[in-house]
């Protein structure tokens, strides 16, 4: 199952704060809470897993929002979108010495919000980038020549974010089954959705990074967490069977300690 992106909105004005909400929640994102002053959100930063805080700089109380989130920081780090309805040089100059994933200033819309998110997921979790490209000739593949541009796959700690749906949809990798590949698609399958990456299967293995995701057939890669018994010819998990080719069958069998 794949988990929602957790965002806390800092703001002190409750009419915008609720339609930040609101706008959130409909763009699938799920808000842990909205905080009006510093040592509240930094108490909702300390009790709840966080993916991003939206930050007005501009908030009551002793802290204003630029300290509160450099509080927030000092806690744990997470991709930090100030946001404003003043562009003085002062403030800005003192806001980006945190080095925030975006700064918006007010009005906020929603194609504005939706890139800013985006954006600050794609610059904060760990990227794992695919080898450089080759120079261009008359023999390389044009579709190998494309795929390092395609389907972004971010990590952090044991969570990925993909692309789906035009927003980045958190999946922890243990939750993943098994991935099957389609030529140059490779489809992630969790207990309750699927997801098509444009991408090799060696290259999903590769990007997730994952030690439990086996690659037991050219077209197959199964989680051993999922595995509940295989023979000669097969992998079965719960709900279905997968082919254990005879090329990969001994890299699978070296994963279990024989006693």
């Amino acid at each position: 199952m794949s988990d929602p992106i957790n965002i806390l909105i800092i703001e002190d004005e409750a009419v915008l704060a609720m339609d930040l909400s609101d706008l959130l929640e409909e763009e699938g994102y799920f808000v842990i809470g909205t905080a009006n002053n510093g040592p509240k959100a930094l108490s909702l930063h300390q009790q709840n897993r966080l993916d991003l805080a939206l930050c007005d700089i501009h908030i009551k109380g002793d802290w204003d929002g630029i300290e509160t989130a450099e509080r927030l920081l000092a806690e744990r780090a997470i991709p930090i979108i100030f946001l404003t309805a003043l562009t003085d040089k002062a403030t800005l100059d003192r806001a980006m010495r945190l080095y925030p994933s975006a700064y918006l200033i007010k009005p906020i819309t929603v194609p504005g919000l939706r890139a800013a998110i985006e954006l600050a997921l794609r610059n904060f979790t760990q990227t794992v980038t695919t080898p450089p490209e080759p120079l261009p000739s008359q023999t390389s593949p044009p579709a190998l020549k494309e795929e390092a541009r395609t389907e972004p796959i971010l990590r952090i700690d044991d969570a990925v974010f993909i692309k789906h749906k035009y927003q980045f949809v958190k999946i922890s990798l243990d939750d993943i089954d098994y991935i099957e590949a389609d030529g140059s698609y490779t489809t992630l399958v969790t207990t309750q959705h699927r997801y098509a990456l444009r991408l090799t299967i060696s290259h999903v293995l590769d990007r997730l990074s994952f030690p439990r995701l086996i690659r037991i057939h050219r077209s197959f890669a199964v989680n051993l967490n999922r595995v509940s018994t295989f023979n000669e010819r097969e992998v079965c998990l719960p709900t279905l069977s997968l082919p254990l080719g005879r090329l990969y069958k001994p890299d699978f069998l070296r994963h279990f300690n024989i006693r």
